[in-house]
């Protein structure tokens, strides 16, 4: 778990607190605060976890890469080749 996520997690517990207590209160200003800051919350969570599992993606394909270099040599040739006859003019 990266910081994001748990930033993410303490900012949407903060705003659901500041939405239930603008609620009871009846302040619809800091009702509406909160649900944004909840929402905030909610996206840097989501956004940790995406960068979590593109670590590990990259780690599981560094890893690939080790157990068989000539393999990755190989596979990136065939794609820069790839890419070059789809962007030639």
């Amino acid at each position: 778990m990266n910081e994001d996520r748990v930033e993410g997690t303490i900012k949407d517990f903060a705003g659901r607190a500041q939405s239930t207590a603008g609620d009871l209160l009846g302040d619809t200003k800091t009702s509406a605060e909160g649900r944004i800051r909840q929402a905030a919350g909610q996206a840097q969570d989501a956004y940790g976890a995406a960068a979590d599992q593109i670590r590990g993606l990259s780690e599981e394909l560094t890893d690939r890469i080790h157990e068989t270099p000539l393999l990755a040599v190989l596979g990136a040739v065939g794609l820069g080749y790839l890419i070059g006859r789809l962007t030639a003019k």
